[in-house]
């Protein structure tokens, strides 16, 4: 709560999400009844693909890219449907100490939050998740989107620039509803020219496996008939082999054959008439670029008014949506080796200690990030990068690197700066808020460097 208000934390969009964290041992402790204090160390979905390792779970909820302002340790079996459930339960609670009430604030979850029990838990507050594509009103959604082609451009979310071998993804969207559980609720269309590399993995094997099918097919057929009127039968047949990924073209040829028997002495050997079949596989284009569209098209569900106050446009929506991926570098660093090598801990409460120091951490962590770019933003100044290069988008790992090399002796209880902080370092203190008194001044405060907000429109 402090730190919230010291920094004028933005609340107004909090994200939801967990992770897994994988163990060494086998914490035979948590198998007992009643288990010990604590998360329970057991097996569970490893989302770091360890299923044979046992894990505990980490939930967190950010605010202002990334940084929490709750968080605890679960048992290594929790569902993230379940965990969902259990923070809409109490997100009302969490936010009133925020002066948020209900309507003020969007909560911003993975398509974990998309069940009926969680859905009813929402009640009148705003949310706005991912459709799973497992929901036929998914497909729906997204094929009436594609086929209407009625597209509204969005064009790039990312600040910067990405490297010359991975493009800012370029996004469009089209408004619509869909039906769950007897209830309508708001559903945004995206396409991304970012594809899902999955999905079209998926579609790349479906259309080999389609001129595979449809090869062996033909290749089973009859191709030489007495009959023109069997033969083009058989062509029409052959061409109702065409499916949305190939389409078949068959052509009917005449072939002069040589009857049986000894040729006349005078005159052209006499000849019977044969047609054959002559095929022709051919990719769809029209059929392909629609699966590919398709398979770069995602759902954004929401009960968030288009009209009104607390209105949303799309483009607004799907940026809020994507604010989400400030929790997950969050679990990136937790998870980091750097930060926490793997853990030694046998007993479930100390886990828990240290998962709750550590999530202290993290928001110290980026609210130190956060009062860099904010310093930078509102100086319109760089602070030293990477390779001798000045950078507008300093990191908390580039500035804690740039410390080293200050030395701090203690002798009777007083500090004596032995070795002090060049020009580098001097200006990441500053856009800190801090000065060289914070190397020998245990009480030293901080002043909080607050980022010019932007007006969102929409």
């Amino acid at each position: 709560m402090r730190a919230t208000c010291a920094f004028r934390l933005d609340t107004s969009v909090p994200s939801y999400d967990t992770t897994s964290t994988s163990v060494w041992g086998d914490y035979l402790a948590c198998e007992l009844d009643p288990p010990p204090a604590g998360p329970r160390v057991t097996h569970g979905h490893s989302k770091d693909h360890l299923p044979e390792l046992k894990q505990f779970m980490t939930e967190l909820l950010c605010v202002d890219r990334g940084v929490p302002i709750f968080g605890r340790t679960l048992n290594g079996n929790s569902s993230d449907k379940t965990s969902n459930n259990e923070m809409l339960s109490r997100i009302g609670a969490i936010m009133a100490k925020h002066n948020l009430g209900p309507g003020a604030f969007v909560y911003v979850a993975d398509s974990a939050l998309v069940t009926e029990k969680n859905l009813d838990a929402v009640g009148p507050n705003l949310f706005v998740s991912r459709l799973p594509a497992i929901y036929a009103e998914c497909g729906r959604a997204i094929a009436e989107a594609v086929g209407s082609g009625a597209w509204t451009d969005i064009g790039r979310l990312a600040e910067t620039a990405a490297g010359t071998g991975r493009p800012c993804a370029e996004y469009k969207a089209i408004e619509t509803s869909v039906v769950l559980y007897g209830a309508t609720y708001r559903a945004v269309v995206v396409h991304s020219s970012a594809h899902d590399k999955r999905r079209q993995k998926k579609l790349d094997k479906a259309v080999a496996e389609s001129a595979k099918l449809v090869k062996a097919a033909l290749d089973g057929m009859q191709n030489v008939y007495f009959c023109e009127a069997d033969a083009r039968t058989a062509a029409a047949r052959a061409e109702k082999l065409s499916d949305r990924l190939h389409t078949v073209t068959v052509a009917v040829c005449p072939v002069e054959v040589r009857r049986r028997g000894r040729p006349p002495a005078n005159g052209p050997a006499r000849t019977n008439t044969r047609y054959e079949l002559s095929w022709e596989l051919a990719e769809n284009s029209d059929g392909v670029d629609r699966e590919r569209s398709l398979a770069g098209c995602f759902v954004l569900l929401s009960n968030v008014p288009t009209e009104g106050p607390g209105a949303m446009d799309a483009a607004r929506l799907l940026r809020t949506y994507k604010g989400q991926y400030g929790v997950e570098s969050d679990f990136a660093f937790l998870k980091d080796p750097l930060v926490v090598n793997d853990l030694f801990l046998k007993t479930p409460s100390r886990i828990d200690a240290l998962g709750m120091v550590l999530i202290i951490a993290l928001m110290v962590w980026r609210l130190m990030e956060r009062s860099m770019r904010a310093h930078v933003q509102k100086a319109n100044t760089t602070l030293p990068g990477w390779d001798n290069r000045t950078t507008v988008k300093p990191t908390a790992f580039m500035m804690t690197t740039a410390m080293t090399g200050i030395m701090v002796a203690v002798i009777g209880g007083q500090r004596y700066m032995l070795s002090g902080p060049g020009p580098s370092q001097l200006a990441f203190l500053k856009s800190l808020g801090l000065g060289p008194p914070a190397f020998l001044d245990p009480q030293c405060r901080c002043e909080p460097v607050i980022p010019v907000r932007s007006v969102s429109k929409g």
